[in-house]
């Protein structure tokens, strides 16, 4: 029988993954783990540990003890945050994941999921349509980390035989955790700004296309990745993954045919470099060719759904 540990499981992802795991393997088999110990009231349906991922020592100890048979790792720092603290970005970001392909290693875990971005991706990528395989060259402390990872867990799977799995996720969007400190965060936060009557203060150009995605596709495509065979993965760096396209206009317009009065301004900082690094659109085809990957939401979908769901949502 699996023994699921989420590392990092408080985050906008985690929280929602580890419910899903949760419901897939029950309530005793999934460990959700975070720094904070307030974190704990997000997980009554499963059990909660404390856990730094930087102690390597505690960490080995918790996956021997619990006989942990698979890792999802989630813990990092992101993209705007790691703008601001770079080294620390890169220490946790990169280290942690090293503890747990080790333990992989060691343990011989069935399965580590660990996600990557499409900030892996730089200002010298083909921006339409970004494929699966084409020049890296990030400007991130993120997407620096992002793409050392992917190199890592290749590397481990093939040195080492580590199922280690993996996905680009584009910007992602959901109404059940608050924004993290990440370049797509605005779509999360126009939302709660609209719902609240407020006018939203956009820290991107109005016209900055990037790839999103509602996060109940997100959590799909993990679980989809997760329990496909072993030998349909046939890409272990990290796949490509996408589902829509849109500006902050677009959302914008979007929000407007529900709330007629919502306002806009529109002031960028120093996220929109970051942004103007990553790809427009990204194709996905690998992903939808080797494991059946299919998105089900766009724009005026998602919208429609947080909108009507985000006021009765408790933090």
């Amino acid at each position: 029988m699996e023994k699921i540990l989420v590392i990092g499981a408080a985050g906008q992802l985690g929280s929602e993954l580890t419910k899903s795991l949760t419901d897939q393997f029950g309530a005793e088999q999934v460990i959700a783990t975070d720094l904070n110990e307030s974190a704990k009231s997000k997980f009554d349906f499963c059990r909660f540990q404390v856990l730094d991922v930087m102690d390597k020592e505690g960490l080995r100890k918790l996956v021997k003890n619990e006989k942990i048979t698979q890792i999802y790792h989630l813990a990092a720092v992101l993209s705007a945050v790691g703008e601001k603290k770079p080294l620390f970005a890169w220490e946790l970001n990169m280290e942690s994941l090293l503890h747990v392909l080790e333990l992989a290693k060691e343990f011989q875990l069935n399965k580590v999921y660990w996600p990557s971005s499409i900030a892996v991706f730089g200002p010298n990528t083909p921006k339409i349509n970004t494929p699966q395989y084409c020049v890296k060259e990030p400007n991130t402390v993120y997407g620096i980390s992002k793409q050392a990872g992917e190199r890592w867990c290749e590397y481990y799977f093939q040195k080492f035989n580590v199922d280690v799995r993996s996905l680009r996720y584009p910007g992602l969007i959901g109404y059940k955790s608050l924004p993290g400190g990440g370049t797509t965060d605005y779509a999360v936060d126009i939302y709660h700004k609209a719902l609240a009557g407020e006018k939203f203060d956009c820290f991107l150009r109005e016209d900055s296309s990037l790839p999103m995605m509602y996060m109940p596709d997100a959590i799909k495509a993990t679980l989809d990745l997760m329990n496909a065979p072993r030998e349909a993965v046939k890409i272990r760096s990290s796949y490509n993954l996408a589902a829509m396209n849109f500006t902050p206009a677009e959302i914008y317009q979007s929000i407007l045919k529900h709330i007629p009065d919502f306002k806009i301004e529109y002031n960028p900082d120093f996220r929109q470099a970051i942004a103007d690094s990553w790809p427009d659109s990204i194709d996905d085809s690998c992903a939808r060719k080797d494991w059946g990957w299919k998105h089900e939401y766009d724009l005026d979908a998602m919208t429609k759904d947080i909108l009507e769901n985000l006021p009765n949502f408790k933090f």
